[in-house]
């Protein structure tokens, strides 16, 4: 049997009095609850009306979260030339070609996204066994895979997060960090269920949205009415966009 602690009982209690919230009070709550001496972030889980056996049922997506993750991101960009000189002026952390691939097959990863030029894929490809594991490998569909390679690290910089359904059709991801109150996070938070809604199949019947909770990192979820969320693809469309 799980041993709780006294904060997490208390926390616990906090979420049974509702069973369900609108997404702000859900944010709100959990922002009311005893926290961890560290920024804890706020995480969203979103089960969606898809069955991720079939190929046309995937949902995957990138979005720039208005308020940015809270997180420092260090970025690899694949290029050469002019390219190159612009993904450093924009902010990149590394920026290289043949150099990098052989200092990847060694062994280093000191970063957390990579962009690439489509004339580098060729190259890059060689990284598929080692990035591909890690949901690193550059993607067109992701925006990682483009010649716009300023556009694309500055998004990165600014807190550019990425989604996918997994295999029982949840998507896990985080959007900020308790620190940034809940008006940021319930920004970001629309931001994201935009994004998730402009992704849905033309294959998935019926309700999309199942259920949608958030928690923090030591927190209990808080669930959230799905049926509250109905007008909020059409708020947060703008940010998503």
């Amino acid at each position: 049997m799980i041993k709780r602690s006294k904060k997490y009982r208390e926390q616990f209690k906090s979420v049974e009095a509702s069973k369900k919230h609108l997404y702000k009070n859900a944010i709100q709550l959990l922002l009311s609850m005893p926290h961890s001496k560290f920024d804890e972030t706020l995480d969203v889980a979103i089960r969606l009306g898809v069955d991720p056996k079939q190929s046309d049922q995937q949902v995957r997506g990138a979005v720039v979260l208005p308020n940015g993750t809270g997180k420092k991101v260090r970025v690899l960009v694949f290029a050469k030339g002019e390219k190159e000189r612009e993904a450093q002026s924009a902010g990149a952390d590394y920026v290289g070609a043949g150099d990098f691939i052989e200092k990847i097959q060694k062994g280093w990863l000191d970063f957390d996204k990579v962009i690439a030029t489509p004339d580098m894929m060729g190259t890059v490809s060689q990284l598929g066994k080692i990035l591909g594991p890690k949901g690193l490998m550059p993607n067109p569909k992701l925006g990682t895979v483009t010649f716009e390679v300023a556009r694309a690290v500055q998004n990165e910089k600014k807190g550019k997060i990425e989604f996918a359904v997994d295999k029982a059709g949840i998507i896990h991801t985080a959007i900020g960090k308790v620190s940034f109150g809940a008006d940021k996070l319930s920004e970001n938070f629309r931001t994201l269920l935009a994004a998730v809604v402009k992704k849905k199949p033309s294959a998935s019947k019926g309700i999309y949205l199942r259920s949608v909770a958030v928690s923090t990192t030591q927190s209990p979820a808080v669930r959230i009415d799905a049926q509250s969320l109905a007008d909020l693809s059409e708020e947060g469309a703008e940010e998503a966009a």
